[in-house]
């Protein structure tokens, strides 16, 4: 099922231009109405239900209709993001509420260095990978 707005709990992200959700969405799908400073799912068909949205939204005012198949009609599945997990809380018809916290990371907020221990960029002519050791290859 597509992502939906609460718009009682909708903040438009404090009006700025570009609300949390507009900028995770992978398809583009959401939208903010600039005269009611809501967020919605302008095409609910095209939505994936990836769940970047609900996870990105700081009010927690976006919500996916998950699959009877891993939570049960009437439940509900929310995900709380922060730097270092994500807080699932699983809701059930009969009232039964669960948690589950997985870490979404393991180093610390900016402390990777995504060059780190790479070579040097070599000779764009030369036929190696850039990973690949200064070898030189036997000519065939």
């Amino acid at each position: 099922m597509p992502t939906f707005v609460h718009t009682d709990k909708c903040d438009g992200c404090k009006g700025g231009e570009v609300t949390a959700c507009m900028y995770i969405c992978p398809h583009d799908l959401m939208k903010l109405d600039t005269e009611r400073m809501k967020a919605f799912n302008q095409e609910p068909e095209q939505c994936w239900e990836c769940q970047c949205c609900v996870k990105a939204c700081p009010q927690q005012a976006i919500e996916v209709r998950s699959f009877q198949d891993w939570v049960p009609m009437g439940g509900a599945a929310i995900p709380m993001l922060t730097d270092t997990a994500i807080m699932w809380t699983i809701k059930f018809r009969d009232g039964e509420v669960k948690r589950f916290k997985f870490p979404v990371r393991t180093t610390p907020v900016g402390s990777i260095d995504p060059y780190g221990n790479k070579p040097e960029p070599g000779d764009i002519n030369d036929q190696r990978l850039f990973t690949e050791a200064g070898v030189d290859l036997p000519v065939i």
